[in-house]
């Protein structure tokens, strides 16, 4: 037996010739594994024929270049992305303030049901309002002489 062909079957045109339309003429460029099945077919006249053409493909492929790009394009490529950069920015400190406005908001409410629960319930009925009560004490006739009535 030969050394390539100890499990595997030997290469005919039409996989030779799926071989070379994919990996083209080359059969450096050609997987491990089909190489040296194909550098069998390449001698026969069909191989040679089908290497040919997949040449002439590469050839052509290989002298296709593509020009650069003119400053004008250059120039505005980088300026849609300033302006993509500095939209996106924005956008993340208005979602970044709305979520603090939202913290806030969430710490004002849990303030208002702790103050709730806490704080008893004044009953209005218990308490007598005098005319001469302030904030600040007693306003009747011993504040005068800087008496504190308590």
């Amino acid at each position: 037996m030969a050394e390539g062909s100890r499990n595997e079957p030997a290469m005919d045109a039409r996989r030779f010739a799926a071989l070379a339309q994919a990996y083209g003429g080359d059969l450096r460029r050609w997987p491990e594994a089909e190489r040296m099945a194909g550098t069998v077919f390449a001698a026969s006249d069909a191989g040679e024929a089908i290497l040919r053409q997949a040449g002439t493909l590469d050839a052509l492929l290989d002298s296709y270049r593509v020009d650069a790009p003119d400053k004008a394009l250059h120039s505005s490529i980088l300026q849609a992305a300033g302006r993509h950069i500095v939209q996106r920015r924005r956008q993340w400190f208005w979602w970044l303030g709305l979520g603090l406005a939202g913290i806030g908001l969430a710490g004002a409410v849990a303030g208002l049901a702790l103050v709730t629960i806490v704080t008893p319930e004044v009953q209005p009925d218990h308490y007598v309002l005098d005319t001469d009560v302030t904030a600040f004490g007693d306003a009747g006739p011993d504040a005068e002489n800087g008496e504190e009535n308590l």
